[in-house]
Parts: structure tokens; C-alpha cells; sequence
């Protein structure tokens, strides 16, 4: 049998390529726990976000989205109809939310609840990756919504690691 790749580091990079880091993942995520967890640290996610990204699909939704969002960026698109839509990040497009809800949905109801305010809200990197994507340069359509899925997964997973800390502790 093949030994799969795990392509974890690789995501990074190309998360890092794209000008996001851990860092501001963790921030986002840092963001939706704020009100439950008083004097959080964005590096207290760390350990969530990095379980979130060893899931392969996951690694799968972050290289599709990164490469469609190039792609459009680069104008080297077959369909050129697909490639304005994706550059004017198209409002009732959708598919990039509906990328973003496959890695929500391998962590609970609490990291769609999480992404769809995060989403709204356009807090940190998010905002810096939106308001970017509107510029003519770059194209962000996936990758913010990828940005926001990650953080809201490892809010929800950190979430539920309190609560069974807690019933621990009882």
C-alpha cells in the first residue's frame, strides 16, 4: 500500500504564501471565544488549529480553494466567466462558503455557528483578506472563507476541550 502524504506542512506554506499565518488564524479563533474565556491568548490555539489542519479533508478544501483563488488572480482560468465571477467575489456565488462548510462541519454545529459570525463580522485577517481581494490584484474568494472555517473548527474544538476539562475537574 502507498504511504499518503500528509500534507499539513504543505498547507501552511501555502497558507504563508498567501499572507496568512497561524498567528492570525489563532487570532480569529482567539476572537470567537473571547466572550466565554476571559484573558484567552491567540497562541492557546495553537494545538486546535494544528488538529484541524492534520485533517485531510481539510489539507483537501485548503489546496482546491488556494489554487481556484490563483487561478482567477492570474487570469489563467479556462472559463473566463468563472474567473470574473470569482474576481468580483460574486455574492450569491457561494461555493466558496459551501468549501468552507465541509471543514465546519467535521467539528459540530458550534464551528458553523462560528464561521457564519466570523464571516459576517470580517474580524482580523479575514477583514485584511476581503478588503485585499477588492483591490484588482489579488483574488481571496476561497481563501478568506477557508481563513474563517480554520479558525471557527478550532474555536469550536477548544471549546469543547474546556467543557470536558471542566467535567474533569468535577
Amino acid at each position: 500500500m502507498k504511504n499518503i502524504e500528509n500534507y499539513r506542512d504543505r498547507c501552511i506554506a501555502l497558507l504563508e504564501d498567501r499572507g496568512v499565518t497561524i498567528y492570525d488564524i489563532a487570532d480569529a479563533a482567539r476572537f470567537l471565544q473571547a466572550d466565554y474565556h476571559k484573558g484567552l491568548k491567540a497562541e492557546e490555539f495553537f494545538e486546535s488549529i494544528m488538529s484541524v489542519l492534520d485533517k485531510r479533508e481539510v489539507q483537501f478544501a485548503i489546496m482546491t480553494a488556494i489554487e481556484l483563488d490563483r487561478q482567477a488572480e492570474n487570469g489563467t482560468m479556462i472559463d473566463k466567466e468563472l474567473e470574473d465571477v470569482l474576481r468580483r467575489d460574486e455574492g450569491l456565488y457561494g461555493v466558496d462558503e459551501v468549501n468552507a462548510y465541509g471543514i465546519c462541519n467535521l467539528y459540530g454545529s458550534i464551528s458553523l455557528t462560528n464561521f457564519g459570525f466570523i464571516d459576517k463580522k470580517k474580524y482580523g485577517i479575514i477583514a485584511k483578506l476581503n478588503e485585499e481581494g477588492k483591490d484588482g490584484v489579488h483574488c481571496h474568494t476561497f481563501l478568506d472563507d477557508i481563513v474563517g472555517a480554520i479558525a471557527a473548527s478550532a474555536a469550536g474544538r477548544f471549546a469543547h476541550s474546556r467543557l470536558r476539562s471542566k467535567r474533569e475537574e468535577v
